[in-house]
């Protein structure tokens, strides 16, 4: 029979996982070291533009180390050449939407770039632009690495972009890049301070080691399980699967073999409709004792599905619903307290006043009485970190 794990044993066993069981260094004092132990327990660090309170890479760092020198995470990412002492830790793909990961997982997603005919931003421009595309591609390789607007500088197309669409209104360029980009024919090579991806040849940021190996996708896919199940300390197949956006039925397989193999333990949770998959290596932690904001883009909580098992806490994310229409506002963190998530915080950076403002606060029903005692420490350390003179809450 199947072990069974008590809800609170599987919220602790996740929190673990994810790195909340363990303390955080002294504000400020966080080491590369430190960071890369992040990188190596969530594996996957969802990137999203939205700059409101600040990029959302940078949070789970800050939710697992506390206040630290967001140059280290720049300096992760955009190290000079392939990873080395001080060197490139993270690249920039499409794992979980698009995301930095390990160098070392990019070979394993060889199969999301076999399907860049079919699946990739702009992939029209292969049948219809071909000629662009092999000048985009040359430019890339000859003098990257380059913004699109670098790159807009060095090709001539003369095809304007369309103006009448207000959505993604790239040039033709952009389009070629971003297909580009998830053919895996050019990789990012790191982000100028204006959030522009800076494209490269993939011998100028990857290994030839990391290049040349191609896996199938069985193989890959048992590897992304592998390190998804890592992640998540205790997951159901869904979970497993959305981690690296595999197909239900990849993903079916490779927890097969890596139970078959005992790398992975068939379990029940109280609770859950859903059988689960243990990792047997995973903490059991008696007791987690967390305090941290979490960016809606946090692995910890991007499956709302997942974080309403774990914690009870139905979360949605509003920032594309008419604002009449929000029940918790625009870009609204989680917070973890102790071992469960207790409020609900939407927040913004009020740069030119120098403040971080607090829209809307709304606290769980069984949140403990120190809850707010304790979102204000956090609070504080937050805008201090990100260089706002204190806390303050929206009179608008």
């Amino acid at each position: 029979m199947a072990a069974v794990l008590s809800s609170a044993q599987a919220r602790r066993i996740a929190l673990a996982a994810q790195g909340f069981a363990t303390p955080r260094p002294e504000p400020g004092a966080a080491t590369m070291r430190q960071l890369q132990r992040v990188i190596d327990t969530v594996q996957v660090i969802q990137i999203d533009s939205v700059n409101v309170l600040t990029r959302s890479q940078y949070l789970p760092f800050f939710s697992r180390l506390g206040p630290y020198d967001t140059a280290l995470l720049d300096r992760a990412r955009d190290g000079v050449g392939p990873r080395a002492r001080g060197g490139r830790r993270l690249v920039e793909y499409w794992a979980h939407a698009a995301s930095l990961v390990p160098p070392e997982t990019w070979p394993y997603l060889a199969f999301r770039r076999a399907t860049a005919d079919r699946d990739a931003w702009g992939r029209h421009v292969l049948t219809d632009h071909p000629e662009v595309v092999d000048a985009v591609l040359a430019a890339v390789h000859e003098h990257g690495p380059l913004t699109a607007r670098e790159v807009d500088d060095l090709v001539e197309h003369g095809v304007l972009r369309n103006k009448d669409n207000w959505g993604w209104n790239w040039s033709l360029v952009k389009q070629c890049l971003e297909y580009l980009f998830w053919a895996g024919e050019i990789v990012s090579s790191g982000r100028n301070q204006q959030f522009e991806r800076r494209y490269a040849a993939p011998e100028q940021v990857l290994t030839p080691e990391q290049i040349a190996y191609r896996p199938d996708a069985a193989e890959a896919a048992v590897e992304l399980v592998r390190r998804a199940a890592r992640a998540h300390g205790v997951g159901t197949l869904s979970d497993l699967a959305d981690y690296f956006r595999l197909r239900k039925g990849e993903a079916a397989r490779a927890l097969a073999e890596l139970v078959g193999t005992g790398e992975l333990e068939r379990v029940e949770v109280e609770g859950w409709a859903e059988p689960a998959y243990l990792d047997p290596m995973a903490r059991r932690p008696r007791r987690v004792a967390a305090r941290a904001l979490l960016s809606p883009f946090d692995s910890l909580v991007w499956e709302r599905d997942r974080t309403e098992r774990l914690f009870g806490f139905h979360y949605r994310i509003e920032i594309y619903v008419p604002e009449p229409k929000r029940v918790h506002g625009y870009y609204v963190l989680p917070f973890l307290w102790g071992d469960r998530l207790v409020a609900r915080v939407d927040l913004k950076s009020d740069r030119a006043a120098g403040v971080l403002l607090v829209r809307r606060l709304h606290l769980e029903p069984d949140a403990p009485a120190d809850t707010e005692a304790a979102l204000a420490d956090e609070l504080r350390e937050l805008a201090d970190w990100l260089g706002l003179g204190g806390v303050e809450p929206d009179s608008h």
